[in-house]
């Protein structure tokens, strides 16, 4: 006999009170980490608030979603030492933006970047909440990294450790894992991923995602597995390159593309239609 609703009702309360940790709102996390890029940087603000002010109503709306996260912990403690760190970040996101714009022709100034580059808003999130991770604030980080996911695409554990001067170009569909460790003026392309080996629960605390060292380029559409998988510094990684073992520094690694000369027509149409 199927479920009655009032039986049901009452399963989902006590699997409420039953769950170890509450998930912040998402519509206010959303809302934060959007307040909390227009603090950095206010180029889209039509009206931006005095920074004092703007840091006064963001450190309150931080603590009410720290409240449901931090059961042993002072959310305004947390939240004062998180923004303590903010000048290192926005430091560090300048850099990413001077990189973006030195390197993309297409990029014509400072605010461009800011304001319409998805690698750029994607980074300056994942360091906004790789800060809180930092901070051992569980969930919110995730919040965080999967709401600039679904808006650009780009999708980076706030868990992984990236350098200074990080450009991401287009974007779409790059993963950087968890346990990825990304060095200084590294450049990747559209479709990256730099992922793991195999999934398996018990590797939850074991480094399973690659390092790329210092000044390496990273072409659309390659694929880097493995913890100990490590790009030597200054190295190139072509398009659609397949890579789970180290290569030195220097290194410029290509995916050869197979071409055959016909000598008659194809017999079927290629003029598919799918």
């Amino acid at each position: 006999m199927s479920e009655t609703l009032e039986h049901f009702f009452q399963r989902l309360d006590a699997e409420q009170v039953r769950l170890e940790k509450k998930v912040p709102p998402k519509v206010a996390a959303h809302h934060l980490v959007d307040e909390l890029f227009n603090l950095l940087f206010p180029v889209q603000c039509a009206d931006p608030k005095p920074a004092r002010l703007q840091y006064a109503i963001l450190k309150h709306d931080l603590e009410l979603l720290l409240q449901p996260v931090l059961t042993d912990r002072d959310p305004a403690r947390v939240s004062e030492a998180f923004f303590r760190r903010l000048p290192a970040v926005h430091d560090a996101l300048l850099e990413d933006a001077q990189a973006i714009l030195q390197f993309d022709p297409a990029a014509t100034c400072l605010e461009e970047v800011i304001a319409t580059y998805p690698g750029f808003q994607a980074i300056a999130v994942y360091r906004i909440a790789h800060c809180l991770y930092k901070l051992d604030v569980p969930l919110l980080p995730r919040v965080f990294s999967e709401y600039i996911h679904g808006n650009t695409g780009i999708d980076i554990h706030p868990a992984a450790s990236i350098g200074t001067a990080f450009f991401i170009d287009h974007g779409t569909g790059v993963v950087i894992g968890a346990t990825a460790v990304i060095g200084n003026n590294v450049k990747i392309y559209q479709g990256v991923t730099l992922g793991a080996l195999q999934v398996d629960k018990s590797l939850a605390d074991v480094k399973r995602h690659p390092t790329i060292e210092d000044n390496c380029i990273i072409y659309a559409n390659s694929t880097i597995l493995g913890g100990e998988t490590v790009v030597g510094h200054s190295s190139v990684i072509g398009g659609n390159t397949w890579l789970t073992a180290s290569v030195p520094p220097y290194s410029v690694v290509l995916h050869q593309p197979q071409v055959k000369v016909r000598t008659k027509p194809f017999e079927e149409p290629i003029n598919f239609v799918i």
